[in-house]
């Protein structure tokens, strides 16, 4: 187990940050035990600045020189003082106020002083899969890569099939390979049990994007960019990208491609050892909000991919989730049971809209 004494002004940081950036993470890592809820914190908000340099609206040399001086920073956290000041002085286009911020020394300095201060271990795995990440990004940036972003309607849209998978597994198959190996860490999981997670992390962290890249579709489109892909697109004519629908087959297979990957998110966590309690609940908050979200979107499936393209789960079915998360705890049979109800939900909204 990797040890750290956190002090009270880095905890409440860590959360303040959190909160910031991510409400609904803020929520899911508050279950974990001391000292894996700092480190994963830690790690997210460490996440959070790859994506804000993705994010930018700036040039692809300009975003190049960031990931370079981000990796500076995974290896040389001391570095913090005058990486940082420089950002402070960038602009950061495309940003909000509080990610902008989270870039400077003066609100994200501490964070670069908590990754030092994190034992060797702990701080070699967010080293290696955050430098994972930002390679990843750097890669989907390159115009001289082979084309994983192409242009289509004044859209940014990713190329194939394949360069869905590979962003998502960039932007969250590396967390789930992070989130995976801290918690093995922090409980001392055997190396069948580690064997297991490892097997399904990539598709759990897969299940959650893309079902965040369904929920966001009309946000990203009208600031230009598509994370479904072309090969998919020009089946239905690229009518999403202007928002004008698609035929309900092709809604099916884009839901149905994400809850395939929810379904190996299922077996991760029944791969968790019942012990590990606030691992578990965690887990089940990303898994089981996320099958209410592809539950609702296959529920209003006429509204998809249009200018009435609405996906949010309601704050009544969070608490529902918290409380079904809390109670199957320790309940695999019941986990079990909630993910094939889900798909069977699923299957049944798609077939009363084809009646």
């Amino acid at each position: 187990m990797f040890a750290t004494k956190f002090t009270a002004k880095q905890q409440n940081y860590l959360d303040d940050q959190m909160k910031k950036v991510s409400r609904s993470f803020a929520l899911v890592v508050s279950y974990l035990e001391e000292p894996l809820r700092e480190q994963l914190t830690a790690a997210y908000l460490i996440c959070r600045v790859v994506d804000n340099i993705e994010d930018c609206t700036e040039s692809f040399a300009w975003q190049q020189r960031r990931f370079a001086e981000f990796k500076r920073l995974l290896v040389d956290p001391a570095a913090a003082v005058s990486v940082l000041e420089a950002w402070g002085q960038l602009e950061w286009p495309g940003l909000t106020a509080d990610e902008q911020k989270l870039m400077t020394h003066r609100d994200g300095g501490l964070l670069w002083d908590i990754y030092n201060q994190l034992p060797e271990g702990a701080r070699g795995i967010i080293c290696r899969w955050t430098a994972d990440m930002a390679d990843g990004m750097n890669r989907i940036v390159d115009p001289a890569n082979s084309p994983l972003l192409v242009k289509r309607n004044s859209v940014q849209v990713l190329q194939s099939a394949d360069d869905y998978n590979r962003y998502c597994y960039y932007v969250a198959g590396t967390v789930g390979h992070l989130a995976t190996d801290l918690a093995v860490a922090h409980y001392d999981f055997t190396e069948e049990t580690a064997a297991a997670l490892d097997a399904t992390c990539e598709a759990c962290g897969r299940g959650l994007q893309k079902t965040n890249i369904i929920k966001d579709f009309a946000k990203d489109v009208t600031r230009g960019i598509s994370y479904l892909p072309i090969e998919w697109l020009q089946r239905v004519n690229y009518t999403p990208l202007a928002l004008d629908g698609a035929g309900l087959a092709w809604k099916r297979r884009v839901l149905g491609d994400a809850i395939s990957d929810l379904r190996a998110a299922t077996r991760y966590v029944l791969a968790i050892p019942l012990d590990a309690v606030g691992y578990r609940i965690a887990s089940l908050l990303c898994l089981f909000p996320a099958y209410q979200t592809l539950l609702q979107a296959a529920e209003r499936q006429a509204n998809l991919f249009t200018g009435r393209h609405q996906v949010k789960i309601s704050r009544v079915t969070m608490i529902k989730c918290i409380r079904n998360a809390r109670e199957m705890v320790h309940d695999n049979a019941g986990i079990l049971a909630y993910s094939r109800a889900a798909e069977e939900q699923f299957d049944a909204y798609f077939l009363a809209a084809q009646n």
